[in-house]
């Protein structure tokens, strides 16, 4: 059987390492096999730098070179980026700023980005709203993490499970960001380590229950599979 190759374009450290960590295990059953790397922010003779969507332009470069790299037909690539702070040269960013609905502008973002990268190929995700998103989908899970935090981690779970938000982490957003919330309560919190660790321990098919954006673009991922 042969094996369906996904190239990812990770924002930074922390989407990489849960491609490689979580993602990619998942998805080796079904005859996938990823391949992942940061944005490319920087490049001299010597040396380049990865990490952090500074801009669209540079990704959207970044991506197109992957794909001129593995003109492959059977090659499949996307992207794992953050609606929060995304860069304002992003395609059709001005119009998608007037819609209220955030799963609503997350779905025009992701389909103007791919009108604009134009390659059959090529699959648009962006996370509602952070990666942290899917860490507060179930907070109890970063116990695993910092188990001398319980209390912080119980503020983190009502914080989901209250009024506002009625255990939709994909909603988590406002003033503050989902990582910043974690951190205003565990200051140590470590995004690249931490983070992927304690979605590996909620688990993926939790997180395809709860996050209804991320399960559609892992729906859609599933059916690369060439069997």
């Amino acid at each position: 059987m042969k094996f369906t190759r996904l190239n990812i374009t990770a924002e930074g450290q922390t989407e990489e390492r849960f491609v490689k960590d979580v993602l990619s295990t998942y998805l080796g059953p079904f005859e996938i096999a990823t391949d992942v790397r940061s944005v490319l922010t920087s490049k001299n003779k010597r040396k380049s730098h990865r990490g952090g969507l500074i801009n669209y332009s540079k990704a959207k470069k970044d991506i197109e070179t992957w794909l001129k790299e593995d003109r492959n037909p059977e090659a499949r690539f996307t992207t794992m980026f953050d609606l929060y702070a995304l860069p304002n040269d992003f395609p059709k960013y001005e119009e998608a700023e007037k819609i209220n609905d955030p799963y609503q502008k997350v779905e025009f973002l992701e389909e103007a980005m791919e009108e604009d990268v134009d390659d059959n190929r090529f699959l648009a995700y962006i996370q509602l709203h952070e990666f942290e998103s899917l860490v507060l989908a179930k907070p109890l899970s970063l116990e695993i993490e910092y188990f001398d935090r319980k209390d912080e981690i119980e503020e983190l779970n009502g914080l989901l499970n209250g009024y506002k938000y009625k255990g939709n982490a994909e909603l988590i957003n406002g003033n503050n960001a989902p990582s910043k919330r974690i951190i205003k309560l565990i200051p140590e919190y470590h995004k690249v380590n931490a983070g992927p660790a304690t979605v590996k321990e909620t688990g993926m098919d939790f997180l395809k229950e709860n996050c209804s954006h991320f399960n559609s673009w892992i729906e859609k991922l599933e059916k690369l599979s060439s069997y």
